[in-house]
């Protein structure tokens, strides 16, 4: 069983909070192995000092389904504290919300995927904090795909978004604590940042692993395995492919009405996708992409998650789904996540140039090998941060 950063700062708490006003970015998933609330945690531990709250993409209550669809500023019913929303006039703070504290903590489950956005969020807030000299603290949670795997191309800079401002690959292998310090310190923020680590995380650890229970840090991230699946599946995100939202297995599932899986299963046939089965299924989405429609496509179950990798198997389904129905698939056009000029499946893969040569059949084992010497450079510069040594 891990301690996780919250739980290790109320039973030892720093003696550097004594008189300081605290904030806290946060959402329903902040919560120790009890279910408990970090507010309440750090209310408990520092009375009258918690001064405000923060809350990301998705709402305090992860109650927002989907991109650019924004939270207001609201007032917490339990605290009676403000609660300013990073997802909604703004994604990045401004000065006179940090006027309310001096340290920010953070405490937010990260998904290990370059698109998910909160730990963009947090580098906003290292940006903030770094103009207005503002400490920030990470209360550290786990990576739960890993900290020992990393897979895919690295984003392009052209293409840095609030789905990556950073060039990092989509499945990055850090816990937030480490993405920030490294952010911190290579997007040459250098903020005031500490990190609050984990006990008893290993890097080999999936979320099962953990022994801790699973809070949805958003909607459509239901249990750990969704978080498995998701850097690959996300790219559905930028088609008319639907990625399972309105159902009960989002990014497990995925199809679209005219879709044939046995033709796709034969088009896969000699792809090399360990770890996994693709079953055959109709699903009918009750909102979203194709809603109220059945939607032929795939059942995406891990057999054996250390070897499974979903980028690869994403892409591979993509490159099929492409070449088999040229008619019908389709991209999303912008916006998307508050970029209005760039092609959303452009920013989603963080690389144009990745798109086209998928279009036109490039070998997917051969353009993994031609990122790994990017990778290699990216493995080396992330072990310079690693708070927890590999096994």
């Amino acid at each position: 069983m891990i301690t996780i950063g919250i739980e290790h700062l109320i039973a030892n708490p720093s003696a550097s909070f004594a008189g300081k006003r605290l904030a806290l970015l946060c959402n329903q998933a902040s919560t120790d192995r009890h279910f408990r609330h970090s507010r309440d945690l750090i209310m408990a531990t520092f009375p009258d000092q918690l001064t405000c709250l923060f809350s990301p993409q998705h709402g305090f209550f992860s109650e927002k389904q989907d991109n650019m669809i924004e939270s207001n500023h609201a007032t917490d019913a339990v605290s009676g504290l403000p609660l300013f929303s990073l997802y909604g006039e703004t994604r990045k703070p401004s000065a006179a919300m940090f006027e309310h504290f001096d340290i920010l903590l953070i405490d937010l489950q990260d998904v290990g995927t370059r698109v998910y956005t909160f730990i963009w969020t947090v580098v906003y807030c290292l940006q903030r904090a770094a103009e207005t000299g503002k400490k920030v603290v990470i209360l550290d949670r786990p990576n739960p795909v890993g900290g020992h795997i990393i897979e895919g191309n690295l984003l392009k800079p052209e293409f840095r978004s609030f789905v990556g401002l950073y060039e990092i690959p989509m499945r990055h292998g850090l816990t937030m604590g480490e993405l920030a310090l490294l952010c911190n310190r290579d997007m040459g923020i250098h903020a005031e940042l500490e990190v609050i680590s984990m006990q008893g995380w290993q890097r080999e650890m999936f979320f099962a692993d953990t022994g801790f229970p699973w809070v949805f840090p958003s909607p459509n991230m239901p249990t750990p395995l969704t978080a498995l699946v998701y850097p690959g599946q996300v790219i559905w995100e930028g088609t008319n492919i639907s990625e399972g939202r309105g159902t009960t297995l989002p990014f497990e599932l995925v199809g679209a009405p005219f879709i044939d899986p046995l033709q796709v299963q034969q088009e896969l046939s000699k792809a090399d996708l360990p770890g996994c089965v693709l079953r055959p299924l109709v699903f009918e989405p009750t909102s979203g992409k194709w809603a109220g429609q059945p939607c032929a496509g795939f059942h995406l179950h891990v057999t054996n998650a250390h070897v499974f990798r979903s980028y690869r198997l994403s892409l591979a389904l993509y490159q099929a789904l492409f070449r088999l129905y040229p008619d019908e698939f389709a991209y999303k056009q912008p916006p998307y996540e508050y970029e209005y000029d760039l092609l959303p499946m452009d920013l989603i893969l963080g690389d144009q140039k990745l798109r086209q040569a998928l279009e036109e059949g490039e070998n997917i084992r051969d353009l993994e090998k031609s990122w790994q010497e990017d990778l290699k450079t990216f493995d080396a510069l992330r072990q310079s941060v690693f708070l927890y040594p590999k096994g």
